[in-house]
């Protein structure tokens, strides 16, 4: 008896209530909530049901729930439903019926809490798409960790997911970085508007290794040696960070393809021949604001140049038309502009702007000792991914990261990732998987292995049930992780689920004890702890951290 089994058990009886009274049971949601009540006394489970629809439906809601308690008791799975206040319902599950949840998990393995409610549904993931001017900085390295989060989160849910970094390799960016590149490789200073850092040096050194007489290049020839070398040096340096990082995308899109295929100009004339797009003060304007946005966005400069959303544009339609239903922008926190602009674009192009969601990441702080953390060892004036690595390791630079929603400032307290201690997040939960993996081991040692159906029925303790009905919201935790992109649902919920194992196991005795013989609630508990650790496995797993066997 899963949460989602006794949601339908619940809705069905209510069907069976109303239709028994000659009633309309179209009242009903399609999908009835359960909760885990706040207090446990109160029951397992409990549903608002009867306040929600009684009146909707001609009944008084405590009558309601009352006749709702009577049916859902009927099941076997069911130890008792009772109304309370003014017609909320408690259920109690029967032991075995709770226990079932135990089995479901040890029978689906790894595939446990997935569901198919994304299925069929192809989705471009675009995120990190850091300028190859410099190592990816602590706001990319948020949305490595998140971006990868939820593209495992949506495909748990049966989405097909295109992984894609948007190369930005055109545009003024990198005629900064190629020119600082070249003072470096002089000796000189970077320009005022350039780049600094060690990064840039080591760079210019390497061009000059494998072109040496390039700076005695004619000044065109010399600024294109630099930025075609300079360019694949620094993003293959970003690849591999990523890469360790436990991060890899499916597609690497280079913006400047954009240009050189025509797609830009060729998407320009589909605006303007829709009626899209107008001349005005020598430049050609979107009619952004018929869709949304605050005000109408320049596409063809003055100078016959195509602005930055020239190739947004381009590069929407070309996502769409390799078949995408939705496509997700992971942006830093000064970009809320684009949100209307690109969903302005999509609906210029003659698309549901539904097709484009935009997410938005705040900015990340490092502290240690109580005071910001603010230079790099490398990059000079930014802290890096490496820097954050290198600190805390990368589990738990990504545990830290998608724990906490994206929309809010996070401040990264370095010395707390450092502590083998319960204060620190990613460690409470890894030690609970490397607890569980040492359990099993030591049964092992003494023989003892699931072979068969343990009697579940036997998992009567309080902690027991709580570590039961714990494990079951997975799915559920699961399925609005991905419903309202929000991937530090999972670690939350990890967090919960590994307090509600070393409760249980600090008052649950699973192995026997010197000549003491093994007992079927031995097996009982062996099996709860299989199931324990194969959901903290599973939920990890979904957010790129490792589940150690051994601490």
């Amino acid at each position: 008896m899963t949460p989602a089994v006794l949601a339908d058990l619940v809705r069905s009886s209510a069907v069976q209530v109303l239709s028994a009274r000659g009633l309309d049971h179209a009242v009903l949601p399609e999908t009835v909530t359960i909760e885990r009540p706040r207090n446990p006394e109160h029951g397992d489970y409990a549903t608002n049901l009867a306040l929600q629809v009684a009146k909707k439906a001609g009944m008084a809601p405590r009558e309601f729930a009352q006749a709702l308690a009577d049916e859902v008791a009927k099941d076997d799975g069911v130890e008792s439903a009772e109304v309370a206040g003014p017609g909320f319902l408690n259920f109690r599950l029967a032991a075995e019926a709770q226990g079932e949840q135990v089995r479901q998990v040890l029978a689906a393995g790894e595939s446990y809490g997935t569901g198919d409610a994304l299925a069929g549904q192809k989705i471009n993931l675009e995120f990190v798409s850091a300028n190859p001017t410099g190592p990816i900085h602590l706001g990319g390295t948020r949305w490595a960790a998140v971006g990868d989060a939820l593209g495992r989160i949506l495909g748990a849910q049966g989405a097909e997911v295109t992984r894609e970094y948007y190369f930005n390799d055109a545009g003024a960016q990198i005629d900064r970085f190629v020119r600082s590149l070249i003072a470096a490789a002089k000796g000189e200073s970077a320009p005022e508007d350039g780049y600094a850092g060690g990064y840039i040096s080591d760079i210019a050194a390497e061009v000059l290794r494998q072109q040496p007489s390039a700076l005695s290049l004619p000044e065109q020839e010399r600024h294109e040696t630099f930025r075609k070398i300079g360019i694949e040096l620094m993003f293959s340096e970003i690849k591999k960070s990523l890469h360790d990082f436990g991060t890899d995308f499916d597609v690497y899109f280079q913006e400047d393809s954009l240009h050189k295929s025509g797609a830009v100009r060729k998407a320009v004339e589909t605006l303007k021949e829709s009626g899209r797009l107008y001349a005005a003060d020598g430049a050609w304007w979107l009619r952004s604001t018929e869709f949304g946005d605050d005000k109408d966005r320049v596409v063809i400069k003055s100078d016959g140049a195509p602005a930055y959303i020239a190739g947004d544009i381009a590069y929407l339609q070309d996502k769409i038309a390799r078949g995408f239903d939705l496509c997700f922008y992971m942006l830093g926190a000064d970009h809320h502009g684009y949100i209307a602009r690109l969903k302005a674009a999509a609906a210029a192009l003659g698309h549901d702007p539904a097709v484009v969601e935009v997410l938005i990441g705040q900015m990340v702080n490092l502290v240690s000792d109580g005071k910001p953390v603010r230079m790099s060892k490398r990059a000079g004036t930014v802290i890096t991914m490496e820097d954050l690595v290198e600190a805390v390791g990368v589990d738990a630079a990504r545990y830290e990261l998608t724990r906490y929603s994206v929309d809010s400032t996070l401040d990264i307290d370095l010395d707390l990732l450092r502590k083998h201690s319960n204060d620190n997040p990613v460690y409470y939960v890894q030690y609970a998987h490397a607890r569980l993996a040492s359990l099993q081991r030591n049964a092992a040692e003494l023989g003892l292995k699931l072979e068969g159906d343990a009697d579940l029925s036997l998992l009567t303790h309080p902690r027991e049930g709580d570590l039961i009905r714990t494990i079951g919201e997975f799915g559920k935790t699961l399925s609005k992780a991905a419903e309202l992109r929000e991937p530090h649902r999972v670690a939350r919920y990890l967090e919960s689920l590994a307090s509600a194992y070393h409760k249980f196991y600090d008052v649950a005795r699973v192995l026997p004890q010197g000549d003491e013989e093994a007992t079927p609630l031995t097996f009982a508990r062996l099996a709860l702890c299989a199931a324990a650790r194969q959901v903290l496995a599973n939920g990890l797993s979904l957010l790129g951290v490792s589940a150690p066997e051994r601490m």
